[in-house]
């Protein structure tokens, strides 16, 4: 585009801001008039300084990255490819929690813990050492009590 067109842009939006002005002072007082004022002297702002073009150019590389978005099928299918990933994370989180649980419940690592059948429990000695997170949770769970609430 050319000057003159970047000139009668900045008209435009500067004769559409003063009208939006001049209502804002009669409807609802100085403060909203003000305001209004000072978004009707952006646009000669912007012209003057040139980022007017560079707003508009933004603009449309915003739109033409939009189009594209939308109308790719591959675009499309790297979007469900991320969302695959996302929901792989999240399970493969849920299952290392449950097996550090398990490996917890029975005493021992991760690694060095055997597999067990559903059907089996693990056996209880009365005198296995409780670990820093069992005595912390029992301070917790007689506050809990203590307050009343269980």
């Amino acid at each position: 585009m050319e000057g003159t067109t970047w000139a009668a842009l900045t008209a435009a939006l500067t004769v559409a801001g003063a009208i939006w002005t001049w209502i804002a002072f009669r409807r609802r007082g100085a403060a909203n008039g003000l305001r209004a004022l000072g978004f009707t002297l952006l646009p000669a702002a912007a012209y003057l300084t040139g980022t007017l073009e560079m707003v508009v150019e933004i603009a449309g590389s915003v739109t033409d990255w939009a189009t594209g978005l939308v109308f790719d099928i591959f675009t499309w299918a790297g979007i469900g490819l991320a969302g695959l990933a996302v929901v792989l994370f999240v399970v493969s989180g849920v299952i290392r929690d449950r097996q550090l649980a398990r490996a917890q419940a029975a005493g021992s690592t991760p690694a060095t813990a055997a597999p067990k059948s559903r059907g089996s429990l693990p056996a209880s000695s009365g005198t296995a050492a409780k670990s820093p997170i069992d005595d912390e949770m029992a301070d917790i769970e007689a506050l809990l009590k203590k307050r009343g609430i269980e």
